[in-house]
């Protein structure tokens, strides 16, 4: 809901074409939506790896490093999440109008937050690609990395999604990817190939390419 009123927005000079122009990419972000231990943000650090060694920019914005600063006054309650994706959204929205490739590694366990982050860019003309890190409850529950399903079944953590609180999976997602079969470097690539075959990066910039020269 919008609570400040007597507001303009102010229309600068340079375009987001320029800015596509001087980084040679088009901006987007890439939703990577899974359980907790599904490898989202290790997906998310192979592919923004392999992204810089092909000369493309992108960020990672991951759930944890966010809770430190922008959304750290945020809990986990229905209504935290909704306003946690929400502002996500909103930080992914204009770092695509900047020209870049935003990659949130997030849980966001609701069909109906993520298709509030998908309208937001949808009606900037930013593309928003979900993508499904798929991954079975109990190969994510045996990963544990933070030890977090176990506090959960011991009921020391509350509202932790697939155990006592539900993950709603995509529908009708762009990608989805299971991690219990496909290794980070796979996952990675995949997911190059969709931005390159939807023209968001050039398939000529590619490290390989790079190598040769």
């Amino acid at each position: 809901m919008q609570k400040a009123t007597n507001i303009v927005w102010h229309e600068g000079e340079v375009t987001r074409e320029d800015r596509h122009k001087v980084l040679g990419q088009k901006g987007a972000t890439l939703w990577l939506t899974g359980l907790s231990g599904s490898g989202k943000s290790t997906v998310s650090v192979e592919l923004e790896k392999q992204l810089l060694m092909r000369g493309s920019l992108s960020y990672r914005l991951d759930g944890d490093n966010i809770r430190h600063g922008l959304n750290k006054n945020l809990g986990f309650s229905a209504e935290d999440r909704t306003e946690n994706i929400r502002r996500i959204g909103e930080v992914a929205k204009l770092m695509g109008d900047m020209g870049i490739i935003s990659m949130t590694a997030f849980i966001s366990p609701y069909i109906a937050d993520r298709k509030i982050a998908r309208d937001v860019h949808e009606a900037a003309k930013i593309p928003f690609i979900e993508v499904h890190i798929d991954c079975p409850l109990e190969v994510a529950e045996s990963r544990d990395p933070k030890g977090l399903y176990k506090k959960a079944r011991a009921g020391e953590i509350k509202n932790f999604t697939g155990i006592d609180d539900p993950y709603e999976a995509p529908v009708e997602p762009e990608l989805k990817i299971n991690t219990a079969e496909q290794s980070p470097e796979e996952a990675s690539k995949t997911i190059i190939a969709y931005l390159v075959k939807q023209g968001i990066i050039p398939e000529e910039n590619s490290g390989e390419e790079k190598k040769e020269e």
